[in-house]
């Protein structure tokens, strides 16, 4: 990471570098506080008296903010650019998963709990596509492919925080103290980094400035983009990604607890694995594009989340189900970062190519928590994650979608 062969980009070494920092402590926050909700989600499912179904509808409160976001994120970068949508998303993070620790301590409230899950979800939808937006402009301006290891600080936030929920959940830290600070963690650090993040219009090809909003100014033609049927089967892909990561992130505690009979520790404990095995994925996932392409690497993943799938539901025994559980967090690994820079493959539609690509992801988390939910009432939770397994049977199939685009030929 120190050999930095920077395109022409009207910065030099010391800011691309600095930039590709900051954008790692920005893909960490968002990790950060999605792993404090999920490392608390068994005790406040027992605060708040919640049954699976009540638990699905809870999380689809996130699914639905998110949705929204996602929606609204690449007219907000148009209009407000990547480093302020950024810098409001994750402050927006912050009072969202404050306002859901609260109702889940002091009420308990499953209204306001929603509500705020609501507020955490959208800010965290906006934010995601600011920052790959932002990301990808930086991967151009160092004229390599490092979206994998974007991804890996993101599990590196995740890692931090399933530790950090565990540790909380062990001496018995309130959840609203402990989603306090961690707000509190991810407001210090943007403001600490936000002025590092370079406009994602600085780039430059063939000498001419490009912008990643250039494509269109009108809502109308950013919309155009969901026309397009590369970046449809790319969201695809990342809907089947998504959905093997969110299921893990979602249900995954819970799986352990009542499918496996171990305690609430020990459960946020497993989700922790999970985590590590994908930030061990993610910084593999470099050398791995490099040396197999997409498109096998998009394949064998999906192979390796359903091989541990298989073990985590249907092995009774611990240490065997962990070790499904690693082959599941490796396996979901490289699906979104993938999909995210194949939808930035073409640095003026890369803002509303991301956004739709990962909308359509984001359609996993919206529908996966209910439906696993609903399941998890007939037949358990362990054996609801089965549905995992089709969407990464169709995410493996379309895969080639993703393919990198020979030099000199068109994108679409």
């Amino acid at each position: 990471m120190t050999d930095i062969p920077a395109v022409a980009t009207g910065l030099d070494r010391r800011q691309i570098v600095a930039w590709r920092n900051a954008i790692f402590v920005v893909f960490a926050l968002p990790g950060l506080a999605i792993a404090s909700w999920v490392s608390r989600l068994p005790a406040a499912r027992d605060l708040l008296d919640a049954s699976p179904a009540q638990v699905g509808l809870l999380i689809t409160g996130i699914s639905i903010g998110s949705i929204v976001g996602l929606l609204a994120s690449s007219h907000i970068v148009a209009r407000f650019g990547a480093v302020t949508t950024i810098t409001w998303g994750l402050i927006g993070n912050a009072t969202g998963i404050l306002i859901a620790g609260l109702a889940v301590t002091l009420g308990p409230s499953f209204g306001m709990a929603f509500v705020g899950l609501m507020v955490f979800g959208a800010s965290t939808g906006i934010t995601d596509v600011a920052m790959n937006v932002s990301g990808a402009a930086n991967e151009r301006a160092l004229g390599r492919s490092i979206m994998p290891i974007f991804h890996a600080f993101f599990s590196f936030g995740t890692m931090i925080g399933a530790g950090l929920g565990a540790l909380a959940e062990l001496t018995g830290v309130p959840i609203a103290l402990h989603f306090g600070l961690t707000g509190a963690v991810i407001v210090v650090a943007i403001m600490l980094v936000r002025r590092f993040i370079q406009s994602e219009h600085v780039i430059e090809e063939d000498g001419q400035p490009v912008s990643d909003n250039d494509h269109s100014k009108s809502w109308r033609g950013r919309l155009s983009i969901w026309q397009d049927p590369r970046t449809l089967l790319i969201g695809l892909v990342v809907l089947a990604a998504a959905f093997a990561e969110g299921s893990a992130n979602d249900w995954l505690a819970i799986a352990s607890v009542d499918g496996h009979s171990v305690n609430n520790e020990t459960g946020a404990l497993i989700f922790g694995v999970f985590v590590t095995a994908m930030t061990v994925g993610r910084l593999a996932g470099v050398f791995l594009l490099d040396r197999f392409g997409r498109v096998a690497v998009l394949r064998g993943s999906f192979l390796l989340a359903v091989i541990g799938l298989l073990i985590f539901i249907f092995v009774p025994v611990i240490p065997i189900a962990v070790i499904g559980v690693v082959l599941w967090g490796l396996g979901s690994a490289l699906g979104f970062p993938i999909g995210m820079s194949a939808a930035a493959d073409d640095p003026k539609t890369a803002a509303a190519r991301v956004s739709a690509v990962a909308t359509i992801g984001y359609f996993a988390f919206l529908v996966g928590p209910p439906v696993i939910g609903l399941l998890g009432e007939q037949i358990g939770v362990l054996q609801a994650l089965l549905i995992v397994l089709v969407l990464a049977a169709v995410g493996s199939f379309v895969s080639s979608a993703a393919r990198e685009p020979k030099t000199g030929t068109p994108l679409s």
